[in-house]
């Protein structure tokens, strides 16, 4: 399934980053926090919303909106794209429908394998600890 998010749905905005990169951090705003209003969003069907809230995990708000920020670069323009990525990695895990499994019985020549390995090992403890007795 391809889903493609319009741009008018992202909110971007520039922030200072934190960690090394001597004056320029003080100066440039090159960490980048991407929100996308995942819940009220009209480009994903609901299942795929519901997961992707769930995917999204503490990145996700009360509201629904899923809040990225990229540091990762020391220029805006590159921590912009890695952040748009990881959305779009997000969606496309989201997309992906998780395989129900059905419950299953255990097949007849399955459970007399078991039982037979379960005789043999029996018959090995069984033999364990007799003391020989002469008479």
């Amino acid at each position: 399934m391809a889903l493609s998010i319009p741009e008018d749905e992202l909110e971007e905005s520039f922030v200072r980053a934190s960690g090394p990169g001597g004056q320029n951090v003080n100066k440039v705003s090159s960490a980048v926090q991407l929100r996308f209003d995942a819940a009220n969003s009209p480009s994903l069907p609901e299942d795929v919303k519901q997961r992707l809230l769930r995917i999204a995990g503490r990145k996700a708000t009360g509201e629904g909106v899923i809040v990225i920020t990229a540091n990762r670069f020391r220029d805006q323009v590159r921590n912009r794209e890695d952040a748009r990525e990881r959305l779009a990695e997000m969606v496309a895990k989201a997309c992906v429908r998780p395989i129900v499994r059905r419950a299953t019985r255990p097949t007849l020549g399955s459970k007399q394998r078991r039982l037979a390995g379960k005789a043999v090992r029996s018959g090995i403890k069984a033999g364990r600890g007799r003391v020989a007795t002469d008479e």
